[in-house]
């Protein structure tokens, strides 16, 4: 077994860890539906807009799926990490909590759930700093994401803040002692570098005196199964290109962005990825909407064309967003209440996070009062 301070990042993307990978996600997602109690998670999202049905299928759906089953959830409103590759933040406090209402709005139960900004937990930031003395700056420059970061601004100087990103995740992910975190496939050398870290801690500095197991849980992946939804106009769904339906968007609005959907020319419908891909995502978005094979839908529209697709991929998205709409409605026009649901979770996280450092303290031999 390779050395935990040994371990190179790159390898965890190689075939034997994905599968290894894939074998303790079935593992963990059988656990979870025989008994859901002993699992804590962690995931979240960057306030940078409004979220969207690439966002909706992708994640938010299996959170909510995931909490109903009775999984402990957290919730980081990562908003450090705006400005980790941005000049600005922008209306910052404005989509956070936009981003908020949108959890809400899906079915993220405030009452079970710890929603919080990571900007809001000063102990939690604290831990990057003894969590920077067990990484290298060669393995973080080989990260993945933060590889593709970098490439992504045109290779300006990178910043510490960008740099230390994976330390940072870690950090959310440590210090609420979460076990298991939802990500993709492209993720996974982000929760390898907890994992690590977890690892190297431990190894390095020991466990609080008298205590039984380690402060902190080695992260497991909980790899989605949701397929990847394209934007309306057939490139990966964005934001910036304005391809999306956002989950705040009325049923008009809705319709007017299908109708502007690209297709093709033929005729026949018919469910093909890799040679009809525009015409496939409206399929599959009418699938997933309606909890049907996307082969079927293709099936049963046939000869109706673009049009008939169209309309069909209108009504069931529209009638899967309804109950969505209508409670963020409710929830956009009473703002005190996201207001306490944040600060009911800011406290819940502080003193989580609270608790966490001083256990690190004590490890570190700093604890002097």
């Amino acid at each position: 077994m390779q050395n935990a301070e040994d371990v190179d990042l790159e390898s965890t993307m190689d075939e034997a860890s994905l599968r290894r990978s894939e074998q303790v996600s079935d593992d963990l997602k059988r656990k979870i539906a025989e008994d859901a109690s002993p699992f804590r998670m962690l995931t979240g999202d960057r306030p940078t807009g409004k979220l969207h049905l690439g966002h909706y299928f992708g994640s938010l759906r299996n959170r909510v799926e995931l909490q109903h089953a009775g999984v402990d959830s957290w919730f980081v409103v990562a908003d450090y990490q705006v400005i980790t590759d941005r000049d600005a933040v922008g209306e910052i406090r404005e989509r956070v909590y936009g981003l908020v209402t949108d959890y809400l709005a899906v079915g993220i139960d405030p009452e079970k759930a710890v929603i919080f900004p990571h900007s809001q937990v000063a102990a939690l930031n604290e831990l990057m700093l003894p969590f920077l003395s067990l990484v290298t700056d060669s393995e973080l420059r080989r990260n993945p994401t933060v590889k593709a970061e970098f490439d992504a601004s045109g290779n300006r100087p990178m910043s510490g803040l960008l740099l230390t990103y994976p330390v940072h995740q870690a950090a959310d992910i440590l210090f609420c002692k979460a076990n298991i975190v939802p990500v993709g496939k492209d993720q996974l050398p982000h929760l390898e570098q907890a994992r690590v870290i977890a690892q190297r801690f431990e190894k390095r500095y020991g466990r609080p005196e008298g205590a039984k197991h380690p402060i902190f849980p080695r992260p497991q992946a909980l790899l989605s199964e949701a397929p990847s939804v394209l934007g309306l106009d057939g490139q990966k769904m964005s934001k910036s290109r304005h391809n999306t339906i956002e989950l705040g968007m009325s049923a008009d609005e809705t319709a007017a962005r299908l109708k502007k959907a690209v297709t093709d020319s033929e005729r026949t419908i018919t469910y093909d990825p890799v040679n009809r891909p525009e015409v496939s995502n409206l399929v599959q978005l009418t699938a997933l909407a309606t909890n049907r094979d996307p082969v079927a839908v293709a099936d049963e529209i046939g000869d109706g064309g673009s049009g008939t697709l169209k309309k069909v991929a209108t009504e069931a998205l529209n009638e899967m967003l309804a109950p969505i709409r209508a409670r963020r409605a409710e929830v956009e026009a009473n703002q005190d209440f996201v207001r306490d649901v944040l600060r009911s979770s800011i406290e819940r996280a502080n003193d989580q996070a609270n608790d966490t450092l001083r256990e690190v303290h004590k490890a570190l031999r700093m604890s002097y009062l």
